[in-house]
């Protein structure tokens, strides 16, 4: 039996993007367990959910939970939630008396993620071209997965402070006559066309639809996301290639705006659900050459690494960390705030 055990029980832990919602308990400092991946079409509420998980774990682990914290891939900005690429909307406090908890913290998921950033080993990731860390620069991070997340941690003493950011909803920079032909066939849909538009899950259905309308073709919009990678990366569907090797092109861009926006001589960090799916094609993708094309800021990007994100549960691990700050901040001053009400 575990001697380092949290005294107040396991801690729940989430991962909540458009598409699913991964939940985890974490009864020790690093234990993630019970980890179970659910649709989120599959529930009506987040709150349902979250009860269908713990009905699940607590048959299994029985004790009771009392404090969780839900990484979501959503702006966090105040009690409100609603999200962006999922239907679903719920107060924070609310949800926290109705699940029956003493703490419900929610972050923006790649708050969450970035935070996991200085805690990863080399086995938890893979590089992608060149370059090398400069100890005590700002780090990037950009994910592509049903939205485009952005983030990044910026040295602070001992410390690491994470970037609350919504970077992926940047107007999109086209750089080739590739490119600008996707965008206008963008434009004629949306007003603002976003990075996150073309990169991410959708946003490969929308470049390939744009290639193939482009050039007198059927668009086939049945075709999903991993359709497109299926096809494209088992040679039988040329279009689905291209509109890959145009994603990973714009994707580089991304990352190097992050890069230079930044400062970010500590790396890059690829994370997301679309760029694991590409395997090995990923590296030698137009990706790091688009990143080290920047121009006259070229040579400064290609002294900047590049790392895909490959351990399992990453944003899980950042989302404890950010509860645990969260919690010992509150044990630290709940004396206090005692000790000044009683003189008050």
């Amino acid at each position: 039996m575990q001697t380092n055990t949290y005294p107040d029980g396991p801690r729940l832990l989430a991962d909540i993007g458009g598409t699913n919602a991964r939940f985890a308990l974490e009864p020790a400092p690093g234990a993630i367990q019970a980890v179970r991946t659910l649709a989120c079409a599959d529930h009506a509420r987040f709150e349902d959910a979250l009860r269908f998980y713990l009905a699940g774990t607590q048959r299994l682990h029985g004790a009771r939970v009392r404090h969780a914290v839900i990484a979501i891939a959503n702006p966090v900005d105040g009690d409100a939630i609603r999200m962006t690429n999922h239907h679903w909307a719920f107060s924070i406090e609310a949800a926290r008396r109705a699940l029956g908890l003493e703490t419900l913290l929610v972050v923006n998921d790649f708050t969450a993620l970035a935070m996991s950033l200085p805690a990863l080993r080399p086995g938890d990731l893979a590089q992608v071209g060149g370059g090398a860390p400069l100890a005590g620069s700002a780090i990037g991070l950009v994910g592509a997965g049903t939205g485009l997340g952005v983030s990044g941690l910026v040295p602070s003493g001992e410390r690491w402070i994470p970037l609350n950011s919504e970077g992926g909803h940047v107007a999109f920079s086209p750089l080739d006559e590739r490119e600008v032909t996707v965008l206008r066939h963008a434009w004629q849909r949306y007003d603002h066309v976003s990075a996150e538009r073309f990169v991410s899950g959708p946003g490969l259905v929308l470049i390939r639809e744009a290639l193939a309308m482009s050039r007198g073709m059927a668009p086939d919009r049945d075709l999903s996301p991993s359709d497109i990678v299926t096809r494209g990366l088992s040679g039988g569907d040329a279009l689905s290639l291209e509109a890959i090797d145009c994603f990973c092109g714009m994707l580089g861009t991304v990352a190097a705006n992050l890069a230079v926006t930044l400062g970010a001589r500590g790396g890059i960090y690829i994370g997301g659900g679309v760029v694991p799916r590409l395997g090995a094609y990923f590296v030698a993708s137009p990706f790091r050459p688009r990143f080290e094309r920047k121009g006259r800021f070229s040579e400064f990007t290609a002294r900047i690494p590049t790392w895909l994100i490959t351990a399992p549960y990453p944003a899980l691990q950042g989302a404890s960390a950010i509860l645990d700050d969260h919690l010992a901040w509150t044990q630290a001053t709940a004396p206090r705030m005692r000790t000044e009400a009683a003189h008050a």
